[in-house]
């Protein structure tokens, strides 16, 4: 059996990174014998003759996309797609968003074959013999699948996943190299759960309320792999890594006894740090610490059930400082209550925590399927303006409250996104004076060559471009040859031809970058598996 597992588009604006939950699929499902591959678009552009290329190479009898609701639109095209060419292949579709509205997805995508509701790893194998057997479908519990003409819900009181039986994310089915070469970081997990029960999240609703640890060792050695792949940092993708002490605190000794020399970055909750805990991660190679914080009024983090104060922020933000880690922080604004004074307090309260050296930034409520505030929209005071999922990626506002309307997020939205532009413009400028530091060009650096990468990535720009005959290849140098590389390249990447050099020059020298001069023939092209 061939199972093809699609990770569907999304902008490089949300800080694309590589699949974790895909490669814990891949994983599992190669453990059961079944031959894998990953359709990987957020870093390969996509078309109705590519899809048909990988279906007819591969030969699939599987298709499975997951999804967050951003993206969904995305991967539900690519299952329509799929059924277009190769009307049998069975389709399938989990994640998030579709396990909180599954029936309502099922109805209105009749390409859909059957949803994996929750945590997908047990349940996808299943499936996959069930079908190669020939057995019903009706024992596989948590999923929703066709049945003749109507839907069929199974039970899903199925037992959550013991984490320590997972096999290692399988990123050998990842394109790796295109993630680095546009030097994001990498995730890894310790645990699955959420104990909290926040009204804007469905992290608890998806994995469950009881915290499951992995192993400390295989938690290491899986960090000890990472650490060799040349990536900037390892992110630490637990819904809560310190929300056990002692886990916590084993990991890093672990890690400090071991001698593992990586950088990696984790989410907290402001009630779960202390100076003994940051300065055991710090100690262990924590760099930076995500904490959501929300909202600047105490009332509205009461309605939102966060179970956190104002006087716990700046603490947990003083001891991160104290303990030499960076403390980063995301607010929601439009939330339950929300009035024009709320937003007034919210803004003011994170200048004064940037003042305390908090990286933090805005996002707009998107009530997400499953989530309490979208099921009690009404009784929260919240009127949900679009159902277009492509609309909840929380840069734009899609709810109003009693006294704040649309436009007034919505400004308040555009106004950070210009104070971040007239940021990079001084940063710039101070670049062309020769004023900045290496450190304070990073940020502006970074993103102008990640966005250089990404639309050659996404133009296919290697694949139309990187190859030609050319006589007296062998005496042609790798430096003179990316010199030519870089004329060929159009005007629609329209980066200055010199910043295109030193990018690719420097891709090149990192090994993200494949040269051969072979045959009269010299070829460039991406290094995409590790």
């Amino acid at each position: 059996m061939r199972f093809l597992l699609v990770n569907p588009f999304y902008p490089v604006s949300e800080g694309p990174s590589p699949p974790l939950g895909l490669a814990f699929l891949g994983a599992v499902l190669e453990r059961a014998g079944i031959e894998v591959r990953v359709l990987d678009l957020v870093v390969y552009p996509y078309s109705k003759t590519i899809l048909r290329s990988v279906l007819d190479d591969f030969q699939p009898q599987f298709v499975g996309s997951t999804a967050v609701t951003m993206s969904f639109h995305h991967a539900i095209q690519v299952i329509q797609d799929v059924k277009e060419i190769h009307p049998e292949v069975i389709t399938v579709m989990g994640g998030p968003h579709v396990t909180f509205c599954a029936e309502e997805t099922m109805t209105s995508f009749p390409e859909l074959d059957v949803i994996v509701m929750g945590e997908g790893e047990d349940t996808i194998v299943q499936l996959v013999e069930a079908v190669d057997s020939g057995k019903s479908w009706e024992l596989i519990k948590g999923i929703v699948y066709r049945n003749g003409s109507g839907l069929q819900r199974t039970a899903g009181n199925r037992p959550a996943v013991d984490v320590d039986t997972l096999p290692i994310p399988a990123r050998h089915l990842l394109p790796l190299g295109r993630y680095r070469a546009l030097n994001t970081a990498i995730n890894m997990t310790t645990s699955r759960g959420c104990p909290f029960k926040c009204i804007f999240c469905v992290g608890r609703k998806m994995v469950g309320a009881k915290v499951r640890y992995r192993n400390t060792k295989l938690v290491v050695d899986e960090m000890e792999q990472l650490s060799k792949l040349g990536f900037l940092q390892i992110n630490i993708a637990d819904d809560l890594f310190t929300a056990n002490k002692e886990h916590c605190i084993e990991i890093c000794d672990e890690i400090i006894n071991r001698n593992v020399k990586v950088k990696w970055s984790s989410f907290a909750r402001v009630d779960t740090v202390s100076p003994e805990v940051l300065s055991k991660m710090k100690e262990a190679g924590c760099t930076a610490i995500s904490f959501g914080i929300e909202t600047g009024n105490a009332e509205i983090l009461k309605t939102i059930r966060k179970g956190i104060t104002l006087e716990q922020i700046r603490e947990a933000v003083k001891m991160c400082n104290d303990s030499g880690i960076q403390p980063c922080g995301s607010f929601i604004l439009g939330l339950p209550g929300e009035t024009p004074e709320t937003l007034k307090e919210t803004i003011a309260f994170g200048a004064s925590l940037k003042e305390m050296n908090l990286s933090y930034g805005f996002h707009l409520l998107a009530p997400f399927p499953g989530t309490r505030v979208r099921e009690e929209a009404d009784g929260y005071g919240l009127k949900i303006l679009t159902n277009d999922w492509s609309e909840y990626h929380a840069n734009r506002a899609i709810v109003e409250t009693s006294t704040v309307d649309k436009d007034m997020l919505d400004n308040i939205a555009k106004e950070w996104d210009r104070n971040i532009e007239k940021w990079l413009g001084h940063i710039q400028k101070r670049i062309e004076a020769g004023e900045a530091s290496e450190e304070e060009a990073f940020p502006l650096v970074n993103l102008e060559r990640a966005l250089l990468i990404y639309n050659l990535m996404m133009q296919d720009t290697l694949a139309q471009y990187g190859s030609w005959e050319q006589e007296n290849a062998a005496a042609v140098s790798a430096e003179d040859a990316l010199n030519m590389l870089v004329q060929r390249i159009p005007d629609s990447i329209k980066d200055p031809r010199e910043r295109i050099f030193t990018t690719l020059q420097t891709l090149m020298e990192k090994e993200n970058l494949r040269y051969r001069n072979r045959n009269g023939r010299i070829e460039w092209g991406w290094v995409d598996y590790l």
